[in-house]
């Protein structure tokens, strides 16, 4: 389970060998690996028509099933921009500090970019955003500003630190952990209350049970059977999000 002792606790997915499964592109100033949708079902699925964005951890090392098994097309750009990802080796208490250097909401020029290349290069209609922990603070803002994500889910992440965060522009999905040493249920009540407020479009707000920070993207081994069944059905409720509302 997710090490409480750290002030984010991320470092605990499957580490994934992403060769054969699909290949790195370069898209204007940044990299990014492209999943093209597999065969489904005998038939493959229409380019362009179900395509989104996966967000989980820049230069993503980590991983969790679910979009590009699922028959959407994914792309997972390097918001770092070649900087270095945390590495969980690294002094802790430099953390909060080395967040401060990887704002989730100052990436408008990246995502500008990954944009212009799904719709000029893949022909994308429909496109949606997937975020976990730092991912999902990019989810949250970028359901703010931009209309273009027609669906997203932003999987324990959430903007603290600003009142005009409620003015959803697409159907989102939050999914938190009671138990989360990173994000108080406080702060998620905060969330839910000013949702029913000010928000206009489709929003959801699930809290697991018992659970802790990266528990969505948890390695196979370090699921208790206590655990699991709410595992899969934050996985699932991701990828029905985003069937439903791309």
């Amino acid at each position: 389970m997710a090490n409480e002792a750290h002030p984010c606790p991320c470092d605990i997915g499957h580490r994934i060998e992403y060769g054969g499964l699909g290949h790195e592109v370069q898209v204007e100033h940044i990299k990014a690996f492209f999943k093209v949708a597999p065969v489904v079902h005998g038939s493959s699925q229409a380019r362009g028509q179900n395509y989104f964005p996966l967000w989980a951890l820049p230069r993503c090392q980590y991983g969790t099933p679910g979009p590009a098994s699922a028959g959407l097309e994914t792309i997972v750009p390097d918001f770092f921009v070649g900087q270095e990802p945390w590495h969980p080796s690294g002094d802790w208490a430099t953390f909060p500090e080395w967040l401060k250097t990887r704002d989730a909401r100052k990436i408008n020029r990246e995502v500008d970019a990954v944009l212009r290349y799904l719709k000029q290069q893949c022909h994308a209609t429909r496109i949606g955003i997937v975020g976990f922990c730092w991912g999902g603070v990019a989810v949250h803002h970028l359901m703010l500003k931009y209309p273009e994500f027609r669906a997203g889910v932003s999987v324990y992440g959430i903007i603290r630190d600003a009142e005009d965060v409620y003015d959803l522009k697409n159907p989102t999905l939050f999914i938190f952990a009671e138990n989360d040493a990173v994000i108080p249920l406080e702060q998620v009540s905060l969330l839910t209350q000013k949702l029913k407020e000010h928000c206009k479009v489709q929003y959801q707000i699930k809290t697991f049970s018992g659970q802790t920070h990266g528990f969505v993207h948890r390695k196979r081994e370090d699921c208790s059977p206590e655990d699991k069944p709410y595992i899969d059905e934050a996985r699932r409720n991701l990828l029905e999000w985003l069937h439903k509302y791309l």
